[in-house]
């Protein structure tokens, strides 16, 4: 294969191939450097990428026996991750050049099955709302969305198979929507985030971008320690309830037409879709996660508040008085008010395998200072429910605009089968 079909495969067919023997970690590795040398002067997807530690990498991985699913595929990482070899500096000044003495949990654990890291990719300040300098790769002069701007961009330009994001509101599933790539937010808690800077300690979820559904399961199995089985899309429709959630009239024209479009076509290709109404209470779910976060962050984030305060972005600053503001019985309110949404969301899947609700707003927004609108994505988010988003339809200006499928607490497998029936019915 040549340099350019070896960057394309996804993380999947790396691992086949290079199991049969049919190429090698350093041509991968090689493959994916040269996409990021053509191609990163413009989208500037990477905080750090250092060519000679990543071929090193996959020397070893070529020169021993293989040691697990992951062997010599490449990996992105969020740069709110910690690397033993790598910086990791968060998107601040404040943390120029910072090596940490281990590795996250998250990345210990993929190297241990034989992953690659390639390097760093760019974080919005904090994985907050300051944006860094990366363009989305559709087009150059619109946002890739926040805060794991770099992994989705890097995802869906080709630079590497699969890479990690976090979610506090949107932060995984909006950038995939706007990149076109998969985004898949777990339920809170199923990923290990040890050695990944916390912003909220009630929201804060380790997730995936990937260009192929396939790579979520075999990704899975090596971070919860399970074994891998093949996704497999369930053998007749699912089960699906189209949410349009209250926050429906915020949605562009693009995205209103990709949940109706979506939900029409699945019907008439045999999934069970009927309307979801939420219980009123539920409107103020957004409102409420916006305050936990801004009261969380504001308390993980007091060294840098109080020794580096002018080292902080004017959106950052404002984001942490806030929730320095915030009264205590505020927050508590906001908690309760989650948890008992939560524990109600079961009700919704009685009779339902997934939900199908708006993604992002509409498509990328022009410009790199707006990340896009968090709450679609942040109103699941502050239930814990586990959520993807799938790169199924574009824009009136031909950018992508994803959909969300939403599953019921601790069924991500479900969720999973669903969102894979869903893509190859509406790929047909």
């Amino acid at each position: 294969m040549s340099s350019t079909d070896l960057a394309q495969l996804s993380a999947s067919g790396i691992a086949r191939r290079i199991a049969a023997g049919e190429t090698s970690a350093v041509a991968v590795t090689e493959a994916c450097l040269a996409r990021i040398e053509a191609r990163e002067g413009a989208v500037r997807a990477w905080a750090f990428i250092d060519p000679d530690l990543a071929l090193a990498q996959a020397h070893a991985c070529d020169n021993e026996t293989p040691r697990g699913l992951l062997h010599g595929v490449p990996l992105g990482v969020k740069d709110i991750v910690d690397t033993h070899d790598m910086p990791t500096e968060m998107g601040s000044p404040i943390y120029a050049g910072r090596r940490p003495s281990a590795d996250a949990a998250c990345i210990a654990q993929v190297r241990a099955a034989g992953a690659v890291i390639l390097g760093k990719t760019v974080t919005t300040e904090f994985a907050g709302s300051f944006p860094g300098p990366t363009a989305n790769p559709h087009d150059l002069t619109r946002s890739p969305g926040g805060s794991s701007s770099g992994s989705a961009a890097a995802v869906a330009d080709g630079m590497v198979p699969a890479a990690f994001g976090t979610q506090t509101g949107s932060s995984i599933l909006r950038p995939s929507a706007y990149c076109g790539v998969i985004g898949y937010k777990p339920t809170f808690g199923t990923y290990n985030i040890a050695g990944v800077k916390a912003a909220s300690q009630s929201l804060d979820t380790l997730g995936l971008h990937v260009r192929d559904l396939d790579d979520v399961p075999l990704l899975t199995s090596v971070l919860v320690n399970r074994p891998f089985e093949p996704l497999a899309a369930p053998p007749t429709g699912p089960r699906i309830g189209v949410c349009r959630t209250p926050l429906w009239d915020l949605a562009q024209a693009e995205t209103q037409r990709a949940v109706e479009d979506a939900a029409a076509r699945l019907a008439q290709a045999g999934a069970a879709v009927r309307d979801v109404t939420l219980p009123e209470h539920f409107a103020r779910l957004e409102e409420v996660r916006i305050l936990i976060n801004c009261y969380e962050r504001s308390r993980h984030m007091l060294n840098e508040w109080r020794d580096h305060r002018d080292a902080l972005s004017d959106r950052f600053r404002t984001v942490m008085q806030a929730g320095l503001d915030a009264p205590y019985d505020d927050y508590v309110a906001a908690m309760r008010l989650t948890e008992a949404c939560r524990q109600q969301s079961d009700g919704l899947f009685d009779d339902l395998d997934v939900l199908l609700a708006p993604c992002v707003d509409g498509e990328a927004p022009v410009g790199l200072e707006d990340g896009g609108n968090p709450r679609f994505a942040g109103f699941w988010t502050a239930i814990r429910l586990p959520a993807v988003s799938l790169p199924t339809h574009t824009g009136p200006s031909g950018m992508p605009v994803g959909i969300q499928l939403v599953g019921r607490y601790r069924d991500d497998d479900r969720l999973l089968q669903a969102a894979k029936w869903v893509l190859e019915t509406l790929d047909a």
